[in-house]
């Protein structure tokens, strides 16, 4: 039970560190940013993590965001594709494309336990925009 804990706690921690790095590397990003029209984004997953010297594979949940930075213009969410180790399809999250308003979010979760993807899981997320904006935060 102790051990447990122990396990959630680092991955709290990790969790905390792996966002930080991507707030700092966000901020020293450069001060022009490249407008788009839309994009095809591949995001890792990791729905689960390897602990101890035997590799044991910890359950996590995993969430995709998807946030809409542009102050003026919506964003379409054309797919949102899940791809296991093997790159094959595991699962299409839109039926048909959906409306990002702007400065509004979205997510998707995986839940604790599901490791259909595998270690090597990902997602490909497909955007449009009628007019150049600034590309969403995914």
């Amino acid at each position: 039970m102790k051990n447990t804990r122990i396990l959630h706690s680092l991955c709290s921690i990790l969790g905390a560190v792996f966002l930080l790095i991507g707030l700092v590397t966000t901020a020293r990003a450069d001060s022009e940013i490249a407008l788009s029209a839309g994009q095809t984004v591949y995001v890792p997953i990791y729905s689960h993590i390897y602990s101890g010297l035997k590799g044991n594979p910890f359950s996590l949940a995993a969430t995709l965001s998807i946030r809409n930075t542009d102050l003026k213009h919506s964003i379409t969410l054309v797919s949102i594709k899940f791809y296991d180790s093997a790159g094959t399809l595991v699962k299409e999250y839109l039926d048909k494309p959906t409306e990002l308003k702007a400065m509004a979010s979205t997510r998707f979760i995986l839940p604790e336990g599901d490791t259909t993807g595998g270690s090597g899981a990902d997602f490909l997320v497909k955007w449009q925009s009628r007019t150049k904006i600034n590309p969403p935060l995914i």
